[in-house]
């Protein structure tokens, strides 16, 4: 076990960390564009913080977070997701009082003790974004155009928008008793945890993923069909705001989001690529969770995309990810004097930003330019004696094997050409 990592965890290798880079890469750019700052989270949190804002009747703070004592006797958990702990934040640091909206995005790992999923992991990768204080629906239609353009950037096709509304706690409060008689006579035939939560939220069963409570709740009463007026009035202004972009979608009246906090827009994205379990990403508003968490009454809205589901999504679809550059220049060396010639040649070569490298091993020279080629190093250069006394040597292209004699002195003008 020494040697294993845990079960669902995984290391992302230097074999393939470049294709992470390059979304976030492109994640950085995109919210820069629409401007979302960055936040960096603890990656642990006081457990009540979850218990609030993620909901104490959904599965996550129920059955899957890693929750532990620490040596002061405080409950602590490792962050399950970022929306709570951003929220946290925005409360500590005093945010309200800043010009709204609020802008934030993160990257974040996040732990769950979850079954394996292909793409489900324990220790997982999430690029979140969180937007405070912007009441009316053009701020949602913000965030999921902002999820258009990252799919669009990074060439990811055949991905459709589902869109709900889940209405207030007054469209709820109403709901749930509708919903409440239906069930009532099918309670008997649902697993034991939509069993407890049919007093506590009945609206969680609707989100259950055992096959018996969907079959049971297939013919249930929409919340859609009972929403306020003013809740109507949000949903119908974001359907029009995304019709004016272009951009398509379907209502799905089945989507209520795993997390109690959502209120109002709730909203897929789903993919074919990744069979049964297909949702890439998820968001929605959540305008009485800052005040649940102990501020001001403030509108919010936010979604999180699995950076793994992601990824396989693009692999399934053929996405070219390019490499990130190799190596510019291998110097190989002859000889105790070219040996501690290159070593400054490397660092004052790596000092005006190119890529290079020499032998570390003892290596013949045979043997190093069989490295060089490994390496993909673009250009080679060959020191021995001879070359340093005379301050000459032959810079050689790996690719074409071109050759052409250049000075010393002058090789890091001729490379940055």
């Amino acid at each position: 076990m020494l040697t294993q990592a845990p079960k669902g965890t995984k290391d992302i290798l230097p074999s393939e960390v470049y294709k992470w880079q390059y979304i976030e890469k492109i994640i950085a750019e995109l919210c820069r564009n629409y401007g979302y700052k960055e936040i960096r989270l603890p990656v642990f949190e006081h457990t009540e913080l979850f218990q609030r804002g993620v909901g104490d009747t959904t599965d996550i703070v129920q059955k899957e977070m890693y929750t532990f004592t620490d040596k002061g006797g405080r409950s602590i958990t490792l962050r399950p997701e970022g929306t709570a702990g951003v929220v946290r934040s925005y409360i500590e640091h005093g945010m309200a009082s800043l010009p709204q909206p609020i802008k934030l995005y993160y990257n974040i790992t996040a732990y769950r003790y979850e079954k394996m999923q292909k793409g489900r992991y324990r220790e997982f990768h999430q690029f979140g974004v969180e937007a405070f204080g912007s009441e009316g629906p053009g701020i949602d239609i913000e965030i999921i155009s902002m999820l258009i353009m990252l799919f669009d950037r990074l060439g990811v096709k055949d991905i459709a928008l589902n869109i709900n509304s889940i209405g207030c706690p007054e469209c709820r409060s109403k709901y749930n008793e509708a919903l409440k008689e239906y069930l009532k006579d099918r309670l008997e035939n649902l697993c034991e945890t939509c069993k407890t939560r049919f007093e506590r939220n009945p609206l969680r069963i609707i989100d259950c993923k055992e096959e018996k409570c969907k079959t049971h709740t297939v013919s249930a009463p929409a919340l859609i069909e009972h929403l306020c007026e003013g809740c109507e009035q949000h949903f119908e202004g974001m359907k029009a705001g995304l019709d004016n972009l272009g951009i398509a979608y379907n209502v799905d009246k089945n989507i209520v989001r795993g997390l109690d906090y959502y209120t109002k827009t709730v909203f897929e994205f789903v993919s074919k690529n990744i069979g049964s379990q297909g949702t890439v990403c998820g968001g929605g508003r959540y305008d009485g969770l800052i005040e649940a968490c102990g501020g001001k009454a403030t509108s919010g809205i936010g979604f999180a995309i699995g950076i793994e589901r992601l990824l396989l999504v693009m692999e399934a679809q053929g996405i070219s990810i390019p490499e990130t550059q190799g190596i510019d220049i291998f110097v190989a060396t002859i000889g105790d004097k070219a040996e501690k010639y290159a070593e400054k040649l490397v660092y004052q070569l790596r000092g005006n930003g190119i890529n290079a490298e020499k032998d570390l091993m003892k290596r013949s020279l045979k043997a190093q330019m069989k490295y060089a080629d490994k390496l993909g190093a673009v250009y080679s250069v060959v020191l021995g004696d001879d070359e340093v006394d005379n301050n000459k040597a032959v810079l050689k292209n790996m690719t074409n094997r071109e050759q052409r004699e250049v000075s010393l002195d002058s090789i890091i003008e001729e490379l940055k050409k």
